[in-house]
């Protein structure tokens, strides 16, 4: 189905809303993350800088319920559509990780915060 052992064991994935079409964020998946997925309808995903599954959520409780599973003409990238609960997919407050557009040569907020991260997460 998909060719982990071609991408050296982790794959991109996108999360995307379901009903917008919105791109919310990219992770990564191992074949793990992927079942895991696939068998419990939520977004698990591989966290490099962890070196562990990273199910989406865990802390801030804002989940990625999976409307559907797609996958790439070369089998080597997930799209998983997906409802966002709590509103946001970034672990910065915002619903998408892409808040930031290059304008005039710089990086420009372009999006409200949906929740403060110091208050879900404590840092």
């Amino acid at each position: 189905m998909i060719d982990f052992a071609k991408a050296g064991g982790l794959v991109p994935a996108v999360a995307q809303d379901a009903d917008t079409g919105e791109v919310l964020m990219l992770a990564w998946m191992n074949a793990e993350a992927f079942a895991e997925t696939v068998r419990t309808g939520r977004a698990v995903y591989f966290s490099r800088s962890r070196n562990r599954l990273w199910r989406k959520g865990e802390e801030s409780g804002h989940v990625q319920e999976v409307a559907g599973v797609f996958v790439d003409c070369d089998a080597d990238t997930v799209l998983l559509k997906v409802r966002q609960v709590g509103g946001a997919a970034c672990h910065e407050g915002y619903k998408s990780c892409f808040f930031r557009e290059l304008a005039g040569g710089e990086l420009k907020v372009v999006a409200e915060k949906v929740f403060d991260p110091k208050a879900v997460y404590g840092k």
